[in-house]
């Protein structure tokens, strides 16, 4: 069921909206402008009903804040008021609401509008969807990746918790290519892939293909030395493929790792800390391949074969 949020100091209105609305959805109503803002970058919302007149903040300021915000700017937001001048309704089109409904509101009008952009909200959610899924493995892209990170490392930042970012890459993969061709390549990367996603399947899970024989995964809410271990699962599993390797490289395909766990502050970068990741990989790589390399949030080196 899709999920709307509210936002309306007028507790009359606010149950009267819900009631039009809650046989066919999710309904959410808060009723200060400081509430919605933190109910709507927590929640995973596919509307927001927004009164424009409120005491603590006015509509419009709330919907500039929302539209800053990377994680909640692609939810659409209906403005509901009893202003009529045509200047009110234009500076909501602006500032990026998708309609404007005139108090005092009929219910056949709200379910209509909502379920209009309801629809909408979910075709565009599909196109985006697909437009961020690698073809050739069926993971999320690069594309994906700089999206959702940014998003997550936010929420993580802001509940204080861990936050790991690993990078993977298969060892000698030129030379795979070289010696067995590129319908050879495709398959081992899909298969890599499909086993390191079947091992990261969790809500705060994540893992992408980033480009060529390269991926990139985060995890939310574990200890290092948890993250740790697990990736050391998932390139075991990866050696236990039994892909043939080029004799002279490997007898199997394998993968090398390198991560970091650190707990995200509001003013750090993600991408810092994905070059830290991508240097533990070249550690990992630097010293024999088919191994873990990781750093923990105390900053101190693991490496799983000593």
């Amino acid at each position: 069921m899709e999920k709307i949020l509210i936002v309306d100091d007028s507790l009359v209105q606010a149950a009267q909206l819900k009631s039009i609305l809650e046989d066919s959805y999710d309904v959410t109503a808060v009723h200060t402008a400081a509430d919605g803002l933190t109910q709507a970058s927590s929640g995973d919302f596919s509307l927001i009903l927004l009164d424009v007149i409120m005491p603590d903040m006015d509509g419009f300021d709330l919907l500039k804040k929302l539209q800053d915000e990377v994680i909640t700017r692609r939810i659409p937001v209906i403005l509901i008021t009893s202003l009529t001048a045509i200047e009110h309704e234009q500076r909501g089109l602006t500032l990026g609401a998708v309609d404007y409904i005139v108090k005092p509101f009929h219910p056949l009008i709200v379910r209509a509008r909502v379920n209009t952009h309801i629809k909408l909200y979910q075709y565009r959610k599909q196109a985006e969807l697909q437009s961020m899924t690698d073809q050739l493995t069926g993971v999320a892209n690069r594309r994906r990746h700089d999206y959702y990170s940014a998003l997550k490392w936010q929420e993580a930042a802001r509940l204080e918790i861990p936050f790991s970012i690993c990078m993977f890459d298969i060892d000698k993969f030129k030379v795979y290519n070289d010696t067995f061709g590129h319908p050879a390549g495709d398959k081992v990367i899909t298969a890599v892939a499909q086993t390191a996603a079947n091992h990261l399947r969790r809500s705060t899970d994540f893992f992408a293909r980033y480009g060529g024989e390269e991926f990139v995964a985060f995890m939310m809410g574990e200890s290092s030395e948890k993250a740790f271990e697990h990736l050391k699962v998932i390139r075991h599993e990866v050696e236990l493929l039994r892909i043939p390797h080029s004799p002279e490289i490997s007898p199997w395909v394998t993968v090398s790792i390198g991560g970091v766990t650190v707990v995200p502050k509001a003013d750090s970068s993600y991408n810092t800390w994905l070059k830290v990741a991508d240097t533990m990989l070249y550690d990992a790589k630097r010293y024999g391949r088919n191994q873990v390399f990781w750093m923990d949030e105390k900053m101190q080196q693991r490496r799983e074969k000593e």
